[in-house]
């Protein structure tokens, strides 16, 4: 059910987050305590979930800005979702997802078994999941609506949606983030592997990053005293989660399981211990 929130109309409700408007055009964006996996939002909550990608995306928005300016617009919202939500100025949203990887895994590592490509970039032989590839890549997608998936595309047809200017400027941005929340997690103990990042226009027409920015959510963190490649390597993000459903029996076209409580728990500690060493 959605929340009411005085003096904010609701707008919309993606997997994860809620959109309300203002009178004076502004938006605010609230993060639940939902989780998604595999594109489909699951049944069971993970308690203060919201809280901590709000923070963490905060942080890294304070971090980043000498790259490219960001949509916030300040921190200080309605006391019923203080801690877990921001007033944004709205953006006209570019139509892809920009990915970075500069490891290879998840869809990257299983196209690579195939044709030993990453989005139809050409990478060397004899990786492995998990590598660590001679430098990162940008590996647009295409964004899905709720219940749908998202499809990696290839640059040629980031052109096609976007043209190439803008699609040149959205992969020189995407790789120059992660290369620096790269190094500085690096300085934490934490590997960024691979991570997401959403730009949009303002009313200027000038080019800021939304939505939210290198979060256990959109990115995958992993413990770099134990990254062994060929391994599984220990995460603190929802790839505990992604484990477990497929592990699960379920079929990943019905709807989800309810995550059990030692898993709620567990994927909280993980997003908790991500939170705290990035921001330490």
């Amino acid at each position: 059910m959605t929340q009411e929130i005085a003096g904010w109309v609701h707008q919309r409700s993606g997997k994860v987050r809620d959109l309300y408007t203002s009178r004076s055009g502004e938006l605010l964006i609230v993060a639940s305590d939902r989780i998604s996996a595999f594109d489909y939002i699951l049944p069971t909550l993970i308690p203060g979930k919201g809280a901590l990608l709000t923070k963490l995306s905060s942080f890294w928005f304070n971090k980043l800005a000498h790259i490219v300016p960001n949509h916030i617009v300040t921190t200080d919202v309605p006391d019923v979702v203080a801690g877990r939500a921001v007033i944004v100025k709205p953006l006209k949203m570019f139509p892809i997802e920009c990915v970075a990887r500069g490891y290879l895994t998840g869809s990257g590592w299983a196209e690579y078994q195939k044709t030993q490509t990453a989005c139809g970039i050409a990478l060397p032989a004899g990786l492995v999941d998990g590598s660590k590839l001679p430098e990162p890549i940008f590996t647009p997608a295409t964004k899905a609506d709720d219940g749908d998936h998202d499809m990696n595309i290839t640059f040629d047809q980031a052109v096609e949606i976007i043209g190439q200017a803008d699609a040149e400027r959205l992969r020189d941005l995407t790789l120059t983030l992660y290369s620096a929340a790269h190094d500085l997690a690096a300085t934490r103990g934490i590997i960024l592997a691979d991570t997401k990042f959403e730009f949009g226009r303002d009313a200027d027409g000038n080019i800021c990053l939304g939505d939210e920015a290198l979060t256990p959510d959109s990115s995958r963190f992993w413990d770099a005293a134990q990254w062994q490649p060929g391994q599984v390597q220990p995460s603190f993000d929802k790839q505990f989660v992604r484990d477990w459903l497929l592990q699960s029996g379920w079929d990943r076209n019905s709807t989800p399981p309810e995550l059990p409580a030692d898993v709620v728990a567990k994927t909280h500690e993980r997003y908790q211990a991500a939170f705290d060493l990035l921001t330490q």
